[in-house]
């Protein structure tokens, strides 16, 4: 299989995602360097039941991992907080359904208000402020106090994907992927406090869109310092494949670098412990896992397979200087996920 190159649209002005009829606003396809997408339009009436709305954060540490979702599906919402003891191996994760969306109070857009969840078992905080954003949740076991900071200049991935049936475009995504955040603070495991310390690192999935029920998708993300670089990298595929648009990038010192191209992605899907390959002609990168997180749900209505491995980076990726710029030595995680929702 043989990388493929795109031609992708860069976005710099603010743009919506929908019409006034909640279709698909052609303007808006294409990427951006800065959250400009106005998503107000969905979920929107007269498409109950393919809207999607989540805030997802992932934050690395040397001693834990910790990761939790706020979303909502229409239909339902689904809140989670997991957590990793990386010395022990012992993971604690809690997770709640809900019908309906009352639970998920999630912003029309981007930084335009506070993302929560709040349940018998999760409460969840998202809050912007003048210098990141603040990441506060509880659950019986676990709770948490991080501020994800927002280094000077800092750029992050917005991304539109089209899915099409011959010339119409029923079903779309928008995504923010914000790697390479640095991240301090606290939490706590059955009652015992553990500092999130300097050289943390905290990733947003930001998502707003309409989906088709079934679906299947990679995703990666890597955040670092490399000689004394910040390096970023993201990465995605399957999802993407055929839309036009890839939500690939690379992050130096929080400067994006887009790569339009469609890139190869080799693993074994029996053996995901086993190192990963995903290459092209601007990237030849090796990741290679140390834990799979495994989640399968099977709620009749909602079925998803899911295997998140977290691992170590090594390779190069190509940045809009033509330079390639090593990663190796940074962390983060690949996944492999089939959703029925």
């Amino acid at each position: 299989m043989m990388p493929t190159p795109l031609n992708e649209r860069e976005i710099t002005a603010p743009v919506a995602l929908t019409t006034a009829y909640g279709t698909l606003n052609h303007d808006a396809l294409g990427w951006s360097r800065t959250p400009l997408h106005d998503t107000s339009g969905i979920p929107g009436r007269g498409h109950w039941g393919r809207n999607k709305r989540w805030e997802y954060w992932n934050v690395m540490t040397v001693s834990h991992i910790i990761a939790f979702t706020i979303s909502c599906v229409d239909y339902m919402a689904l809140h989670e907080v997991w957590v990793l003891d990386r010395a022990t191996g012992e993971e604690i994760g809690t997770t709640t359904i809900s019908p309906g969306g009352r639970s998920a109070t999630l912003p029309p857009s981007l930084g335009d208000g506070p993302a929560r969840a709040r349940t018998r078992r999760i409460s969840l905080d998202v809050d912007e402020s003048f210098d990141g954003t603040r990441l506060r949740g509880t659950t019986p076991r676990v709770s948490f106090d991080m501020l994800a900071t927002r280094p000077p200049g800092h750029e992050s991935l917005g991304v539109v994907v089209p899915w099409r049936r011959g010339d119409e475009i029923s079903r779309f995504q928008y995504t923010v992927k914000d790697v390479a955040r640095p991240v301090a603070g606290t939490v706590t495991v059955d009652g015992t406090p553990h500092d999130v310390p300097p050289g943390s690192w905290a990733v947003l999935d930001h998502g707003r869109g309409r989906w088709p029920y079934r679906v299947h998708w990679n995703w990666a993300a890597g955040s670092g310092l490399v000689d004394g670089r910040v390096i970023g990298l993201q990465l995605g595929a399957k999802w993407t494949d055929g839309s036009g648009a890839t939500e690939n990038a690379l992050l130096v010192d929080g400067h994006l670098s887009k790569i339009s191209e469609e890139l190869v992605w080799d693993y074994d899907p029996q053996a995901f412990l086993t190192p990963w390959h995903v290459h092209g002609t601007s990237a030849d990168l090796t990741f290679t896992p140390f834990y799979d997180k495994r989640s399968r749900t099977d709620a009749v209505v909602i079925a998803s397979r899911t295997d998140q491995l977290f691992g170590v980076w090594s390779g190069w990726v190509t940045d809009d200087t033509g330079a390639r710029v090593r990663v190796d030595g940074i962390e983060g995680f690949a996944e492999e996920v089939l959703n029925r929702w």
